[in-house]
This record gives structure tokens, C-alpha cells and sequence, in this order.
């Protein structure tokens, strides 16, 4: 049985301004209709022998995460909910325990969540000669063969070899190497001998808790104790909280691979990428005779080689080459192709001045539905919400608010000090600072209105919650 472990919990700095830490890149569609998350699980359903997956995330993410499976018809999905990052041993290591609830002999499969993969049948190629090597105790690294030296990546160099009929392409591991500079790369690629470190591995959960449990002690010992006190939530699994921020941060490349003596490498290639920065997109996007890889509402003069992204204007573009433009509803993004791995260190600055641009959009997820700024001032704004069919907010009040509601699409059912009112368009109501309300959707379409907020404090965090369906 091959359980596959898709770890969801990375914030995707690098795409900023798309990708935030509220809504990192994983959850975005960056090459079609499909979300990066959607389309790591679409490459493993036609795969025989292949039950439905763990997602391990940050419980931040948990509904829009559970609402993407939804969409693509994984309603089985087993949902890990991280309370703080810590990397991908931990991960891996709450993954196999879980895993081997499940089964004694159970194969996970460990794939990010947002990587892009062209040729699928190659991927599946590889997963067969994983899941036989690691039935024979190997723990499986999947190694992309190389096409250019890169900087950006990890290398991986081929060992001895494994002697196994049909597994020619299998190689023992020699070593692990960080991310070389452009000579080094170069001199790499020219060997032969390496391979971009992709951080996809197979192994039989046994073996590598075994490996975890023979290294890094103290990770298993928290893991288990994260898992042991966890409780189930919804349709999510909950880690304590405690016993996981107690645990180490450290990845299963340096806590494992890189020690192991059963650690072995797959070499594919599959048209794999990333995606980790808006070059890399560049790389794969679909281009204009000119080279332009375009998005939205673009015009162009004289523009080559560049990536240009279009969330809710219109940009207009005059001669440019080899640069990225990435426009959302409150941030504009220009950088040179050749060094837009630097926007981090933009994302950098806006946490250090505690930027909200750096976390959140403009439109803001929730389980119900969602909410976007539309104007702000010291003591007042106005937020366009949508609320889905059958979906309803929590019961709460607010201290120092109060709120005018005016629906303007759909039908909603107002809650007010134990009162029901029902609204449609074109109705509105006033909820005044301190009583207890709740909002929902007793329809069948998208529930929409205009609030206006007025007081002394207007930060999200002024909600007192009675009763929420969602357990917050």
C-alpha cells in the first residue's frame, strides 16, 4: 500500500505578491485551473495501488486545503494540522506513525505540494521502481536529471550503483551537496555525476521511523507525543500544540538522507520545476512570439522575454526585457528575471515593519466564505463579504464597532440578541457595537453584501466568538 504525504505547509515568499503566508503558493493556480496542491494529488490518482492521501499543513490553511480536495472529488483525505512549522522531518515522522495506523507495511510516498511535473507516466515510472526498492528496505530519493546548472537547487551525487534486475537506473547515494555557485554547477552538470535534490522520497514507514528513531531520537520522541495527545477535529487531525513546538527544526535531507547507509536515488526526468520563483514560471509559462508569458489584462510595446501577471488592473508595459511585472489589488512587484530570487528580502522588510501585505490579500479566505477591503479610514471601512450556500459565521459580538449590513446578491438570515431577520437585496441592517449577531446563507447561490464599520478599533481580532461551527 503506497499512502502518499503531501506537505503543504511552506509560505512561498519568493512568489510574493501572489503568494503570502495566509495564502502561500501551494493553494494558488499558477500553471492552469488547478491549484498547485490540486494537481500534486490529480498526478497520483490514476496510479494503481495508491489509497488517498495525508496533507500535512498549517492549521491556518485547514479549510481552504479541505475545500480544494473537495473540488477535486478527494473527500477522503487525511489532513495533519501543524501548530508551527517544523520542517520536513517532523513531518515526515508524525506521516509514518499515522501511516502505520493505517498499515504495518505501508509505503508513503513524500511529495511538496508545489511542484510542477509534465510527464506524469515518468513520474509513475519512478514510483514503481521506489515502492519495490523501498519494499526491500531502501530509503528512496526521486533525483532530476539536470538540464542546466543551477544555484537555486540542492544536488544529490550518484553512488554505486544498486544491483537489482530492472532497477538500473536506481543509484546508491554518495552524497548530498548544498546549493553550489555557477562554477561549481557548471562543473556538476559537466560530470554527470549529480542531480538537482527534488525533496521527494519513498520509503516504507517502518524503515524510515526506524532511521528517524536511530538519528534523531528527540524528534520521534516529540512526534509521538504530538501525535499521542492530538485529537481529531472536524476533518482534521490536530498535533498538541505543546508537545510539537517542542520538537527540533531540522529537514529529512540532514536529519536522515544524509546518514543513512539504505539511502538510495531515482534519477527522473519528468519536465519537473518548483516553481520557486517567478523565472521559474516564466520557464514553463506559455509565450507570445516575443517570448512574454502574459496574465490578465496586459498591453505591451516592445516587450521581450519577460512575465508579466495582471490580478485587477491593466498594465501597460513599454520596453522591457527580461524583467517580471506582478500586479495584485494592493502590491506591484518589478524586478529583472535574473534576480527575483532577491523578493524575499522585500517580504523581509515588510514583517520587520509588521506590513499586513506580507501575510494577507486585500480578499481574505475563511471557511465561510470570504471577505475583501474596499476602503479604509481611522474609524471606518467598508468590506465587500461572501458568504456560501449554507454557510454561516460565527455568533460573536465586537467591543469597539459597530456594523451596517446591505445585501446586495443572494438572500441572508441576520441573527441579532436572539432574533432572527431575514434579508434580500437591497435590505439592509444595522448591528450595533455590542450585540451578540451572526451572518449566514440559507441559499443556494453566493450570499453577498456591502458592511460598513464604524469605531474606535477596527482590527480583526475585536471579535468575541459564542458559537462557531467551525471551531475556532
Amino acid at each position: 500500500m503506497i499512502i502518499p504525504v503531501i506537505l503543504a505547509g511552506g509560505s512561498g515568499t519568493r512568489l510574493w505578491p501572489l503568494s503570502r503566508e495566509q495564502y502561500p503558493k501551494q493553494l494558488l493556480s499558477l500553471v492552469d485551473k488547478n491549484t498547485m496542491l490540486q494537481n500534486t494529488v490529480l498526478r497520483l490518482v490514476s496510479f494503481h495501488g495508491v489509497r488517498n492521501p495525508f496533507v500535512v499543513c498549517n492549521e491556518d490553511h485547514r479549510f481552504m486545503v479541505a475545500e480544494q480536495l473537495r473540488a477535486i472529488g478527494v473527500a477522503d483525505a487525511s489532513i495533519v494540522l501543524e501548530p508551527v512549522g517544523r520542517n520536513t522531518a517532523p513531518a515526515v515522522a508524525v506521516a509514518a506513525m499515522k501511516a502505520l495506523e493505517i498499515s504495518s507495511d505501508a509505503v508513503i510516498m513524500v511529495l511538496p505540494a508545489d511542484h510542477n511535473i509534465e510527464e506524469v507516466s515518468a513520474l509513475h515510472g519512478a514510483i514503481q521502481k521506489g515502492a519495490d526498492l523501498a519494499e526491500k528496505g531502501y530509503l528512496i530519493t526521486f533525483g532530476i536529471v539536470p538540464k542546466s546548472p543551477e544555484t537555486g537547487y540542492g544536488y544529490i551525487r550518484k553512488g554505486v550503483r544498486i544491483l537489482t534486475e530492472g532497477d538500473n537506473d536506481a543509484v546508491l547515494i554518495s552524497e548530498f551537496v548544498e546549493k553550489p555557485d555557477a562554477a561549481t554547477a557548471e562543473r556538476y552538470i559537466e560530470s554527470g555525476e549529480y542531480c538537482w535534490n527534488s525533496g521527494m522520497f519513498m520509503f516504507r514507514a517502518d524503515r524510515v521511523l526506524a532511521e528517524l528513531e536511530r538519528f534523531v531520537p528527540d524528534i520521534v520522541s516529540a512526534c509521538r507525543s504530538a501525535v499521542d495527545q492530538g485529537r481529531k477535529d472536524l476533518d482534521f487531525f490536530r498535533l498538541n500544540k505543546e508537545q510539537f513546538t517542542a520538537c527540533p527544526n531540522d529537514s529529512i535531507d540532514y536529519a536522515v538522507m544524509e546518514k543513512t547507509d539504505k539511502g538510495a536515488m531515482i534519477p527522473l526526468s519528468a519536465g519537473w520545476n518548483d516553481l520557486g520563483s517567478w523565472d521559474a514560471l516564466w520557464q514553463v509559462g506559455r509565450k507570445d512570439e516575443q517570448g512574454n508569458v502574459i496574465h490578465g489584462d496586459v498591453l505591451t510595446h516592445d516587450v521581450k522575454n519577460s512575465f508579466l501577471h495582471a490580478e485587477t488592473r491593466m498594465i501597460a508595459a513599454v520596453g522591457l526585457e527580461n524583467h517580471v511585472v506582478v500586479e495584485t489589488a494592493d502590491a506591484v512587484l518589478i524586478a529583472p528575471r535574473e534576480r527575483v530570487q532577491e523578493v524575499k528580502k522585500i517580504v523581509t522588510q515588510l514583517k520587520n515593519v509588521m506590513r499586513e501585505e506580507a501575510a494577507i490579500h486585500k480578499k481574505v479566505y475563511r471557511p465561510w466564505g470570504s471577505y475583501e477591503g474596499i476602503d479604509l479610514s481611522d474609524n471606518f471601512q467598508v468590506k465587500r463579504i461572501t458568504v456560501k450556500p449554507g454557510a454561516r459565521l460565527s455568533l460573536q459580538k465586537h467591543f469597539h464597532r459597530a456594523e451596517h449590513w446591505v445585501v446586495v446578491r443572494g438572500t441572508a438570515i441576520v441573527t441579532k440578541d436572539g432574533e432572527e431577520l431575514l434579508l434580500r437585496e437591497d435590505e439592509s441592517t444595522y448591528i450595533p457595537l455590542g450585540v451578540v449577531h451572526r451572518l449566514e446563507n440559507p441559499g443556494k447561490i453566493d450570499l453577498e453584501l456591502i458592511e460598513v464599520q464604524s469605531g474606535s478599533y477596527l482590527g480583526e481580532d475585536d471579535i468575541v466568538r459564542f458559537e462557531d461551527v467551525y471551531g475556532r
